[in-house]
């Protein structure tokens, strides 16, 4: 769940940036699906740690 919420939410903010910068449809989605995997890699290393701590 944590996981897939860091995707979203890189994805949302990537568009948003690639709106920021005045770009097409395409870098927009461009800029979402990195984004978005970056986010989801940062929460996916973020979960492993907390079921570790627990």
């Amino acid at each position: 769940m944590i996981v897939t919420l860091g995707f979203v939410i890189g994805a949302i903010g990537g568009a948003l940036l690639a709106r920021k910068k005045n770009g097409n449809r395409l870098d927009m989605v461009q800029h979402a699906a990195v984004l978005g995997v970056i986010c989801a890699l940062v929460a996916l290393f973020l979960n492993i740690l907390i079921l570790r701590m627990l």
